[in-house]
């Protein structure tokens, strides 16, 4: 059975799509968009009553979230000459303290605030003092990031992973948003974007038109 993957046009919604084109995973892809009405129909609410994407179908199981379906992924399908695993206690612990930190403090709490007040200030309100703080506060993790990869390929040290292919796609956002990186971050981004299934899955989550 192919995979389902549902969901394009966002940070969020690459992830899973990139982490399938890294294992060499086959899977249908059904580009809705967060904001199309696609997700409030009655047969998407059923798929996932949280009605947001991305979602996963992968024969009985019904997932959502992007870090867990692609952790999911990686899990289900290795493929250790692409994404490396990590292999003891102690390297798993690492791998979720950078998935963690990326995704609590450069997602959720300062890119995501950017979107909301800016591109969807429509719905929930421009708010300028908000975005500008929350660049700021991003630009401050930023240079931690970079500050470790300054002096190491990857997050982890056993190759690119599960929690570079998260810091990737939030590297990505920021660099849209005009949030500057520093001259590790970027030159790291310029590297990681010269792999083909980062190629193949950025071509794939386009906008629905």
């Amino acid at each position: 059975m192919t995979i389902e993957l549902w969901g394009a046009g966002t940070s969020r919604t690459v992830r899973p799509i990139w982490m399938a084109e890294e294992l060499g995973v086959e899977y249908d892809l059904r580009p809705i968009g967060p904001r199309t009405g696609e997700t409030q129909t009655e047969a998407f609410t059923e798929l996932n009553p949280k009605q947001k994407i991305p979602v996963m179908v992968d024969d009985d199981l019904r997932l959502s979230e992007s870090l867990a379906i692609s952790r999911y992924l990686r899990d289900r399908y290795p493929n250790p000459a692409t994404i490396a695993i990590p292999e003891t206690l102690e390297d798993r612990a690492r791998e979720d303290a950078w998935c963690c930190y990326v995704f609590g403090e450069l997602d959720e709490t300062s890119l995501y605030i950017m979107r909301r007040h800016r591109d969807l200030s429509a719905i929930y309100g421009a708010a300028p003092a908000a975005v500008t703080s929350s660049a700021e506060y991003a630009s401050r993790h930023l240079r931690v990031v970079a500050g470790h990869l300054a002096q190491h390929d990857y997050l982890l040290p056993g190759g690119f992973g599960l929690a570079d292919l998260i810091l990737m796609t939030c590297l990505d956002w920021a660099h849209a948003y005009g949030v500057g990186l520093p001259d590790p971050l970027s030159a790291w981004r310029d590297k990681v974007a010269e792999r083909p299934a980062y190629q193949r899955a950025i071509r794939a989550n386009r906008p629905p038109q």
